[in-house]
């Protein structure tokens, strides 16, 4: 048997280990936080790394009892009403594969983004495009360069992958270390990944200066840029890094419907990629085989609701604008956010403290990182965002 097909096997191994810790944590998800590769520490918690930890419920509780369901940073306003009828339309050719339709998305993604179709990778969620990257690039090992904390999907597959994680604390307001992080680079390196803004601190990293970073690191090592919440900011393009690539900058990016189109029970998502990088996907996968007819057809409507879109962020920013005053009203220090979440320290244990908020119907998330324990709270309907605080009032006396 071929090195490949062993390294096939510990993968899918892995994976099927892993998935236990999915059903000790199923408010989560499998693609909200990968499974691969986590460790549970003796509390039942889940260990990222020495210095970053997420504390998981004891009394977890169905999501349809949940009077406020913020712990997955879903859209409570999508889908739009066109991708709703588009839909509904289409559900009928749920029987079909959407092959030349996908090929429709791709045009669409591609000309919205200024690349070619042939720079367009598709897959169920942007979670999909991170843990093939790093089945991809790690199937011999090596080290990942990242923030700590980060979003863990590629780099827990990575690291189920046999590689090493190189975990670079955030800078003191909260944006990458880039200096550290170039530094760390060194044989071994097989790709650079960035989340911004980042999960799960809603931060964000200049634009002017990740690009400089993109641009000159990518000579050296593929850097992948997770924009999963960009579209949340005033000028998403802006501070996009989509650019690069039509430069041929060895770097990729990764975008999802699951967030401001509110589309994540839908499954679209795509990365954007040189040719020869997409090349090397589609030697091993079919990126779009996951996606259904009908998401398609959503995904494509959606789109051209810029209406619905502007909505989106409207309320958003109203729901996060309302959580940051309230939260300082009540003497706690939010960390500015430029995302659809929010986090901020707490006085409480983490375990206990997401007991006693599912005991009051709402759903958020606890994490442990730079020595503080931490709420990340999604944003939700303004309704939503008052059950959350009033709830908070109660607990944190």
């Amino acid at each position: 048997m071929d090195t490949k097909s062993l390294s096939r096997r510990k993968y899918l191994r892995n994976s099927a280990l892993g998935l236990g810790a999915a059903f000790i944590a199923p408010h989560i998800g499998i693609s909200e936080s990968s499974v691969r590769s986590i460790k549970i520490d003796a509390d039942g918690n889940f260990a990222y790394s020495p210095f970053y930890k997420e504390y998981i419920p004891n009394n977890w509780i169905d999501t349809d009892v949940l009077a406020a369901k913020l712990n997955a940073n879903e859209n409570p306003h999508g889908p739009s009403p066109l991708a709703l009828e588009a839909l509904r339309s289409n559900a009928y050719k749920g029987n079909r594969y959407a092959w030349r339709e996908l090929f429709d998305l791709m045009e669409k993604i591609a000309t919205y983004e200024g690349v070619t179709q042939k720079n367009v990778l598709m897959g169920p969620g942007s979670s999909d495009i991170l843990e093939k990257t790093a089945m991809l690039y790690f199937e011999d090992g090596g080290n990942v360069v990242s923030a700590d904390p980060a979003y863990m999907s590629l780099v827990k597959v990575a690291q189920a992958m046999g590689a090493e994680w190189k975990a670079i604390p955030l800078k003191s307001d909260w944006s990458h270390d880039l200096d550290a992080m170039e530094a760390a680079i060194d044989t071994d390196t097989k790709l650079v990944y960035i989340c911004n803004p980042n999960n799960p601190t809603g931060t964000i990293t200049d634009a002017k200066k990740l690009r400089d970073f993109c641009s000159r690191v990518s000579e050296k090592v593929t850097v992948f840029v997770d924009e999963a919440y960009l579209d949340f900011l005033d000028d998403p393009m802006a501070s996009s890094m989509v650019d690069l690539v039509a430069e041929g900058k060895d770097v990729i990016i990764a975008r999802t419907f699951s967030k401001i189109h509110g589309m994540a029970g839908l499954r679209v998502g795509y990365g954007i990629a040189t040719e020869e990088t997409i090349e090397k996907f589609q030697s091993v996968t079919r990126g779009g085989m996951g996606i259904s007819y009908p998401s398609v057809f959503a995904a494509m409507a959606s789109m051209d609701d810029r209406a619905f879109l502007a909505k989106s962020r409207k309320l958003n920013t109203a729901s996060r604008d309302y959580t940051y005053a309230t939260l300082k009203e009540m003497g706690h220090e939010p960390v500015p956010s430029y995302t659809s979440f929010m986090i901020f320290p707490i006085e409480m244990e983490g375990k206990a403290f997401l007991k006693e908020m599912y005991d009051l119907k709402v759903g958020v998330r606890s994490f442990q990182f730079m020595d503080k324990t931490w709420c990340r709270v999604s944003m939700g309907t303004m309704d939503e965002m008052k059950l959350f605080t009033d709830a908070l009032s109660k607990v944190l006396v």
